[in-house]
């Protein structure tokens, strides 16, 4: 009984009384087991095999690599879109191993960028300045 009494009720610490009884469910009506989600039974479907005559031949290859292909094959034929979704996914998918080091490595390359960055700092705070002052003229 002395226990009872010490237990402290709050938010989240429900009265022992209320809170659910060992075995019993919070939302027993919740996802059933074995409930797929969308990812799943989208990599299931983009894993099934479709057949595709490419050129004379007749090749049975996945639906993910049947999408590829069309999209390139679109990409080539000039679709504007087709090329900025491939070479985007490109990026996506192969800029973990070729990314592009922005950063000079030489000495002399970074004394020249900084030079570069400085001259564009120089050149843009006076154009601020001036449009502060046309302001506070009001």
């Amino acid at each position: 009984m002395n226990k009872k009494r010490n237990y402290p009720v709050g938010y989240g610490r429900p009265p022992q009384q209320h809170q659910f009884q060992p075995g019993h469910s919070g939302n027993p009506s919740g996802r059933p087991k074995g409930a797929r989600n969308l990812k799943t039974e989208l990599l299931e479907e983009l894993a099934e095999l479709v057949t595709v005559t490419d050129g004379t031949t007749t090749v049975e290859i996945s639906k993910a690599r049947a999408v590829v292909k069309a999209l390139v094959r679109m990409a080539i034929g000039g679709d504007a879109r087709a090329i900025a979704t491939v070479m985007g996914s490109s990026a996506r998918a192969l800029g973990g191993e070729d990314a592009v080091d922005d950063e000079p490595d030489a000495p002399e390359d970074r004394e020249i960028m900084r030079a570069v960055s400085g001259q564009a700092k120089r050149r843009a705070a006076p154009a601020n300045a001036g449009s502060s002052d046309a302001e506070d003229a009001r």
